[in-house]
């Protein structure tokens, strides 16, 4: 079930805010959990007993690290909790890459292969168990106590609004909240929330829908097909539409989480805006960014450490960033390819974008990170390299763009570039974070979402392209 098919939007969520709504609070909790129950299991019927199991196991481990005194053993539990984890999403995502790339190296050597049945990829598991981790890591910390309740714990890691792509909302941010919200359960948040979700699910379907067409177009053509205009404009077409419709998700979460008194934190802040590829990094997918700061670089060493191994660190943390994506080999090279980019911003690449100036700057990352992205799209190396090539051999033709299409383009500039400039800063901070707006404003905010939602409605009811690119992640 995705957020933006009408199945969710007419059925289950009207029927989840109904019930939610008129229900006594001590109550809430248990129908959010129900309702989230019923989400996962639509797309994973058997994969809930098995997350279900490892979490409510998870729950009596931590409790336990709290409550021992012994650093010895929390630190054993701690260690159990984090394998038990990574375990489960190593089991499921990463099983079938190991074994076909063993098969194909023992095929190399004329050995017999392992025979092997796909395991199917529960949807959401590499956001779920980087939450998990932080609820154990943070108890260990002692940054926050563990939750009371297991059914409490099980709301916090299956929480619908976040489940499927985030954002990774850590346990020390949300832990209160899971336990008493009243306060923010407000009659503003729950306005301004459908708000921001209707604004979400305006850049997946009117945006990232309309321009995944013509990426698919472009990277689904082999090496002979594929000449440099459809290369360029099938590229520019992902590098938004990843934008769009990962970004999308994440505001319909955000605004989902405020309409039931949750404060998820925000997960993108313009990164194509960015002027160097650290800055691309503070910027998008700003959940995974911290975590992998805070919960794999700084207990590696941090900036602690010697220069060399500050920059393996740093390339390491960027590899197991880009293999969590996929388990494929495109996904560790553009963790590697970022990760290379970041240690030549600490050696000179940062002098030099200063001495250019601000706009050199914006244009020369925002190509670096189109470049990412064929790497990050492509479905093999042999793909990526003839991608890249058909780009670059400049055999430009002409190519038939409808009008629906360029014009999606051109709005997808603007808004991606739009805080360039103060009037679109003041903008976006009136739509996405003001608050107490008055009626007159609440009013012409309501006319623009009404329609919004109206042609969104009316895009999904037109279109059966309405994929999530970060689902399968």
């Amino acid at each position: 079930m995705v957020f933006s098919s009408t199945l969710f939007i007419f059925c289950f969520l009207p029927v989840f805010f109904l019930v939610y709504q008129f229900l006594p609070y001590r109550f809430r909790n248990y129908w959010a959990l129900i309702a989230s129950l019923v989400f996962f299991s639509w797309g994973a019927p058997v994969f809930v007993f098995v997350v279900s199991g490892v979490i409510i196991t998870d729950f009596f481990i931590v409790d336990k690290i709290y409550k021992s005194d012994n650093r010895q053993l929390r630190r054993r539990l701690l260690a159990l909790s984090v394998i038990m984890k990574v375990g489960l999403l190593a089991y499921f995502k990463y099983t079938n890459f190991f074994i076909e790339n063993v098969n194909h190296l023992l095929s190399q050597i004329g050995l017999s292969e392992i025979s092997w049945t796909s395991i199917a990829l529960p949807i959401g598991i590499s956001f779920f168990t980087f939450q998990a981790i932080t609820y154990s890591v943070d108890v260990y910390r002692n940054v926050h106590k563990p939750l009371k309740s297991v059914t409490d714990y099980l709301l916090y890691i299956l929480l619908f609004p976040q489940l499927i792509a985030g954002p990774i909302v850590r346990y020390n941010e949300i832990a209160d909240q899971l336990e008493d919200r009243r306060e923010h359960e407000t009659y503003e948040n729950k306005v301004l929330g459908f708000f921001r979700f209707v604004i979400g699910l305006s850049k997946k379907v009117l945006i990232a829908n309309v321009l995944g067409v013509e990426a698919d177009h472009a990277f689904a053509l082999q090496e002979g097909e594929l000449t440099s205009t459809i290369a360029w404009v099938g590229i520019i077409a992902y590098t938004f539409q990843i934008y769009f419709d990962f970004s999308g998700y994440s505001d319909m979460a955000i605004g989902l989480g405020r309409m039931m008194g949750f404060s998820f934190p925000e997960n993108f802040n313009n990164p194509y805006v960015s002027k160097s590829i650290t800055e691309f990094w503070h910027r998008w997918h700003i959940t995974l960014g911290r975590f992998m700061k805070d919960y794999l670089y700084i207990p590696l060493g941090g900036n602690r450490v010697s220069v060399r191994k500050m920059y393996f660190n740093l390339a390491l943390v960027f590899v197991i960033s880009g293999f969590w994506h996929g388990a494929a080999w495109n996904f560790i090279i553009w963790g590697a390819y970022h990760g290379f980019f970041l240690i030549m911003d600490r050696l000179f690449l940062l002098k030099i974008y200063d001495k250019i100036g601000k706009y050199p700057s914006i244009i020369i990352t925002f190509f670096l990170t189109i470049f990412g992205w064929v790497i990050f799209r492509a479905t093999s190396f042999t793909h990526i390299i003839y991608f890249l090539k058909s780009m670059f051999r400049f055999d430009f033709d002409y190519y038939y763009l409808n009008s629906k299409f360029i014009f999606v383009v051109v709005i997808a500039l603007i808004f991606a570039f739009i805080t360039m400039f103060r009037l679109g800063i003041k903008t976006e901070n009136f739509f996405f974070y003001k608050t107490g707006h008055n009626t007159k404003q609440l009013l012409s905010y309501s006319a623009l979402v009404f329609v919004l939602f109206i042609f969104s409605m009316a895009s999904i009811a037109s279109s059966g392209f309405n994929p999530f690119i970060y689902f399968r992640f």
